[in-house]
């Protein structure tokens, strides 16, 4: 089915999480001019004519092929638009090819996207979309350390109980964000990859991305702080969304969708995405990709809305609050702490329930063994939505004479 008739951006704004002590971020050229790019995937070859290629900085054999390429140019030029870049999408069996309108061209991105996925060498194209992550206005003031005691996790999951089952040790989590500041001291050694998947500047430290590092995360050998949900976790921060000022976090297709790659291609068990925005064809079929090859991936549902990729099948969509959409669950979201560019402070929102779900699976996931397939079933949940965490740790097996074990009224 032919994809086009987009109808225009979706660009909303995010409330950052916790103290405002973040500087406005130096332009982004991707997120500026996004209104006026579109996504072009060109059909790669059958798998058998062309090599496998292996994950590095653009992502699979490096460029498009010189044939792709002048396709490319051709059609950027009979429909009157500068071509900018190329991203291999060997997964999904496309180039996408970065274009954009003119300066002063008053038609739509939704308009040339039609027409251009009417020509039968394309495969589809789309405009760029532009995705928000989700939280509420910061707390009016941090809480006081040592904050163990004051994190809803500790309370309502017993997060002492599920350290004595699983640390989340062995298992790796994509966090598909803005920057996170891993010279934090609750953060420092928590990542083995920090990529900056916008620009070709060093990641810098941005406060949405490190307060859920930190939720998901958080080491639990130092004096100060909380501590994660999954503690010897291994975070793979994937900078896909760009702290524009200090209310306000942008994501893009492109963008988004070179994290996905980075993600599946390194392989990770979990996949965070804090944020939410219109349907994209390009991200649902690398998330489909992800879900194949046994990838959990987790999403943040929007306040009062559904919103993708929360939507999307194969996504578990985490809401802080009630009403739920079916399917989705309940998790930690309201004045929880965690850590910020300085220290520690109380965030509030769905991206950080997405985060402490997240952090649980890689702990369900480090007690089913690499092998056992995982999905929304790995939760144990009552008819609320409400997770039972100890109870879903214990599904893995062992530990029936654990503190969690004693928690559980009916564990399964």
């Amino acid at each position: 089915m032919k994809f086009g008739h987009w109808l225009g951006l979706l660009m909303l704004t995010l409330s950052l999480a916790g103290p405002l002590q973040a500087k406005a971020a130096e332009p982004e050229s991707a997120l500026d001019d996004a209104e006026r790019q579109l996504l072009v995937m060109l059909p790669l070859p059958k798998p058998h004519f062309r090599p496998e290629g292996s994950y590095g900085g653009r992502y699979g054999d490096g460029a498009a092929s010189p044939a792709r390429r002048r396709l490319a140019a051709e059609l950027a030029k009979s429909h009157g638009l500068v071509l900018l870049s190329d991203w291999p999408m060997q997964p999904i069996g496309v180039d996408c090819f970065v274009m954009r309108l003119p300066a002063g061209d008053a038609r739509t991105t939704g308009q040339l996207a039609e027409q251009l996925s009417q020509d039968s060498r394309v495969a589809w194209s789309q405009a760029m979309q532009v995705f928000h992550a989700q939280a509420l206005p910061p707390a009016s003031q941090p809480p006081q350390k040592p904050l163990y005691a004051a994190q809803p996790a500790a309370r309502q999951w017993h997060l002492n109980e599920l350290h004595q089952l699983a640390t989340g040790r062995g298992v790796k989590v994509a966090v598909i964000d803005s920057g996170i500041a891993e010279q934090h001291p609750d953060l420092a050694g928590q990542l083995i990859v920090n990529e900056n998947l916008i620009d070709a500047r060093p990641t810098p430290a941005e406060s949405h991305g490190t307060a859920v590092a930190g939720i998901i995360a958080a080491r639990a050998d130092t004096a100060q702080g909380g501590v994660g949900i999954a503690p010897q976790a291994r975070l793979l921060g994937l900078r896909a969304c760009a702290q524009r000022s200090e209310s306000e976090t942008l994501c893009t297709s492109l963008s988004l969708a070179k994290a996905l790659m980075a993600a599946i291609q390194r392989e990770v068990q979990v996949i965070n995405m804090s944020l939410t925005g219109p349907s994209d064809r390009l991200l649902a079929a690398l998330i489909d990709q992800a879900t194949a090859r046994g990838q959990l991936v987790v999403a943040a549902l929007a306040p009062g809305s559904r919103g993708f990729p929360a939507t999307h099948q194969g996504v578990l969509a985490v809401a802080d609050a009630p009403p739920l959409p079916s399917g989705a669950v309940l998790a930690p979201g309201r004045d929880v702490p965690s850590t910020q560019l300085s220290g520690w402070g109380l965030v509030s929102g769905s991206s950080f329930s997405a985060a402490h779900v997240s952090g649980l699976l890689a702990l369900v996931r480090e007690r089913a063994g690499a092998r056992e397939p995982l999905g929304r079933a790995a939760l144990v949940t009552d008819t609320s939505g409400r997770i039972d965490a100890c109870a879903s740790l214990l599904k893995r097996g062992g530990g029936r004479a654990s503190a969690c074990a004693a928690l559980v009224q009916t564990p399964e």
